[in-house]
C-alpha cells in the first residue's frame, strides 16, 4: 500500500518481541477515516457498525423537469429593455417648459447623470439654448458631443441629436408639423425614458395611442 505523507504511519509492533513501551508517546488507535478523494491506493475499511446495508441504501428519485432556459428570458428582457418607457407629464402649453425642468430636477436628484438627458422644445427655445447659440452653433454643438450635462435643443435641431437615455420634450407651442415630427423622432432618440411635457389629448393624437 502506497504511504500517505499527510498522515504519520503508526506501527503496531517492532521487529522481534518489545520488552518495554517506547519511550516517546505513541497516540491512541485512531478512528477508520472515509476515503479521501484524489487518493491513489484502496480506500481504509470502514466499521460494520458504520456500513450501509445495500437494501437501505437511497435510491436515486425521478429526475426533475428540465428548467427553461435562459435564453428565452434573456431575449424576452431585452425586447422589453429595447423600447423606451414613455411618461406624460399633463401641461398647458405656457407651463410645458416649467414642467420639463421640474422633471430634469427629478431625474437628477434620482441619481441621473447630467449627461443622459436631452430637453427638446418644439415652440421658443429654453433660455439655456438661447444664451449658448449666441456663442456660436460650433461651440454649442460641442458641448452636445462632450454628454457631460443635460443638452437643451430645439426641435428643428432634433434629427442632429445623438441618443441619450432620457429625452424630454416641452410641447410648448409650435406648429403642428413640427411636434408631430418630435415626438416620434425623440421616441427613437430616448434609449430608456421618454418624458412629454403638455396637453395629453393632443400628444396622445400625435403618438397616435395612449400614453
Amino acid at each position: 500500500m502506497p504511504l500517505i505523507p499527510e498522515e504519520p504511519q503508526i506501527h503496531e509492533s517492532a521487529q522481534g518481541p518489545r520488552t518495554a513501551p517506547t519511550p516517546r508517546p505513541v497516540p491512541g488507535p485512531r478512528p477508520a477515516a472515509p476515503p479521501r478523494p484524489g487518493r491513489p491506493g484502496p480506500a481504509r475499511p470502514t466499521p460494520p457498525a458504520q456500513r450501509t446495508p445495500r437494501d437501505t441504501a437511497v435510491k436515486p428519485g425521478p429526475s426533475a423537469p428540465a428548467a427553461t432556459g435562459p435564453s428565452d428570458a434573456t431575449a424576452a428582457t431585452a425586447a422589453t429593455a429595447a423600447v423606451p418607457q414613455i411618461q406624460l407629464i399633463p401641461a398647458s402649453a405656457e407651463g410645458a417648459l416649467d414642467a420639463a425642468e421640474e422633471a430634469v430636477d427629478l431625474l437628477l436628484d434620482s441619481g441621473r447623470a447630467p449627461g443622459d438627458v436631452l430637453v427638446i422644445t418644439t415652440g421658443d427655445a429654453h433660455p439655456w439654448a438661447t444664451h449658448e447659440l449666441s456663442f456660436g452653433e460650433t461651440a454649442y454643438w460641442a458641448q452636445h458631443e462632450a454628454g457631460d450635462d443635460v443638452f437643451y435643443a430645439d426641435a428643428a435641431a432634433l434629427t442632429r441629436a445623438a441618443s441619450r437615455p432620457v429625452v424630454v420634450v416641452a410641447v410648448n407651442g409650435g406648429s403642428e408639423e413640427t411636434a408631430v415630427a418630435a415626438l416620434p423622432t425623440a421616441l427613437g432618440r430616448a434609449s430608456t425614458l421618454l418624458i412629454v411635457c403638455g396637453d395629453p389629448q393632443r400628444i396622445n393624437s400625435m403618438l397616435g395611442a395612449g400614453v
